[in-house]
């Protein structure tokens, strides 16, 4: 399919898992796509692959997203889709009673604060045009409790999801549709990463679920492109769950 053919699409985080993954996506659905990363070599690999350009940008910091979106617009002169979607899961956001409070802010800088430093500055170019699709990786931890705790990171995706909400309504009348992709476990380094070092804890969360495995990084990415394209022109100010039914279960199938 070619339903982002000759849009202009942001992505951060896409060096890597779920933004590499989209950054195909989005290319191979017609997309003129802008690679952002804070690993130089990653996200310069990312956008020779797709075809697209590379923008070095850390995005916690106001001055390099404003960059980001003016290189993006006076290179393909629009931007009219934004996934905003570099996070960090670190080993020492875990606990609340165990979680420092340096860990906390680190967290809430990346996952949280990156959000609305990208959303503020992408929405004046879709404004001006009349039209955009803005998606904010958020996550189904957003949407429930658990007992394998990541304090702030949890808290982070909370922040993302409500504040995705308000600019979906927000800016709903002027074209410019925002949505909080929540995805469940996500196959990706990030979490490889983190389970090889407790798999108990690991095969603790994928016991509940339904599909009784972790999402593919492509999985992901298909549900991104449809809320990019005017397939889903009629959503916005959604939390669109890609979690394999974990969100929707009491238990789990044998």
């Amino acid at each position: 399919m070619q339903r982002l053919q000759d849009r202009v699409a942001v992505v951060t985080g896409a060096g890597s898992g779920i933004g590499l993954a989209t950054a195909r996506r989005f290319a191979e659905e017609g997309a003129q796509v802008v690679c952002v990363d804070i690993d130089a070599e990653a996200g310069v690999k990312a956008a020779g692959e797709v075809g697209g350009l590379f923008v070095e940008a850390d995005v916690t910091r106001e001055d390099d997203v404003e960059r980001m979106f003016a290189t993006a617009y006076e290179t393909y002169g629009s931007v009219d889709v934004a996934f905003n979607n570099a996070g960090i899961s670190p080993p020492d956001d875990d606990s609340i009673l165990e979680t420092g409070l340096d860990a906390w802010r680190r967290v809430q800088e990346v996952n949280l604060t990156s959000v609305y430093l990208c959303c503020k500055h992408a929405i004046p170019y879709m404004r001006r045009q009349g039209k955009g699709s803005i998606i904010n990786t958020a996550s189904f931890v957003a949407v429930m409790g658990s007992a394998t705790s990541q304090i702030s990171y949890t808290a982070s995706k909370g922040g993302v999801l409500a504040m995705s909400r308000e600019l979906g309504v927000q800016f709903a009348r002027e074209g410019v549709r925002v949505n909080a992709l929540c995805p469940g476990p996500v196959n990706t380094p990030l979490l490889q990463e983190l389970f090889a070092k407790d798999p108990e804890r690991a095969q603790r969360r994928l016991v509940h679920v339904p599909l009784g495995r972790f999402a593919e990084a492509s999985e992901i990415a298909a549900a991104v492109a449809f809320l990019a394209s005017d397939d889903s022109s009629f959503i916005t100010a959604s939390q669109f769950l890609v979690d394999g039914g974990i969100s929707g279960a009491y238990v789990t199938p044998l």
